[in-house]
């Protein structure tokens, strides 16, 4: 039986979801947005209901998961109604906009029994989990430096868009900058020490260095909206990793003593749905590829991040 998604949003991600989720065993039998025509018009191309009340869509028996795909502004109310409502909750990175509403999404999940998780793809692929096996099991001996480089033309992009906007928490660091934290979180946990350095214009960061120290390992996180730029390369004492695309990875490179290895695999939403989906049909609460803590203490950093760079989105209040 297929997998039964109810959609929150029907913007680029939602549809670039649907087209890979689609080829698997999933379906989107429900679908909600504000904007009334543009909800009828994605329900109608993916044979979905179309729901105008929210509520009444998470109340519907039809849904075996609700998939939210909004401006994270937004996602702390979406998804803490449908976990009320005893639905499973599989949000967009990132899931809120500061640790103390991530707290309050884990603690609903909890206080309700209900799968909750963030939409991290990355790492549902096999090609970052074996990248961390790699760094784990000494391919590279000891690890000495990280060196991340993620970058898209974000500023050439409409200037209401809700990556420019800062009534939606816009800028580099919650829509790009969560990938390569959330990289060496993976890797190494949380750090010892915390630096951000960032330009801010017109309310948003558009561009940061972060540096991540675990003991005697440097990480070094350059983020930005001005150029299209992504690399990850893992320094060791006997090797190193390389990735074009770290985030969306098909391939990574090993060298080290014994030689050249090349990993290749696939990141997809394909992927990452379906361990979602069996996850909640095992009646887990949190995803053990993205544990409730991972989301919590990812956050934090960009917490510590916005601090350092003195960045307060508007409905922030100013301390």
């Amino acid at each position: 039986m297929k997998f039964r998604w109810g959609y929150v949003g029907n913007g680029n991600i939602a549809k670039s979801t649907a087209k890979s989720i689609l080829k698997g065993n999933h379906t989107i039998t429900a679908v909600y947005g504000r904007n009334k025509e543009k909800a009828e018009s994605f329900a109608t191309a993916h044979s979905a209901r179309a729901y105008a009340d929210y509520d009444e869509m998470i109340a519907a028996n039809d849904i075996d998961g609700i998939y939210i795909a909004t401006p994270h502004t937004s996602h702390l109310d979406y998804a803490v109604r449908a976990m009320k409502a005893g639905k499973p909750v599989l949000c967009e990175k990132p899931v809120a906009v500061c640790e103390k509403d991530v707290q309050t999404l884990i603690d609903c999940s909890k206080d309700n029994g209900v799968y909750f998780c963030e939409a991290m793809w990355t790492w549902f692929s096999d090609v970052a989990l074996t990248v961390k096996k790699w760094v784990q099991s000494g391919e590279i001996g000891d690890v000495k430096s990280v060196v991340i480089n993620y970058a898209f033309p974000g500023l050439m992009m409409s200037k209401n868009s809700r990556v420019l906007t800062p009534s939606t928490a816009g800028g580099a660091l919650l829509d790009i900058g969560i990938y390569p934290i959330t990289y060496c979180y993976n890797l190494f946990g949380y750090p010892d020490k915390i630096e951000c350095d960032g330009v801010i214009k017109n309310g948003i960061d558009v561009k940061e260095t972060v540096t991540l120290y675990y003991g005697e390992i440097k990480c070094t996180l350059n983020m930005a909206l001005d150029t299209l730029k992504e690399n990850c390369v893992i320094e060791g004492t006997d090797g190193k990793i390389a990735m074009g695309f770290f985030h969306m990875a098909s391939k990574a490179t090993l060298k080290n003593k014994s030689g050249k290895q090349v990993f290749r695999g696939k990141t997809d939403y394909l992927t990452e749905f379906t361990h979602v989906a069996e996850e909640i049909k095992s009646v887990k609460t949190e995803s053990d590829y993205i544990p409730h803590t991972a989301t919590l203490e990812c956050m934090r950093i960009m917490d510590e991040c916005r601090r350092q760079m003195k960045l307060v989105y508007p409905f922030e209040e100013q301390k």
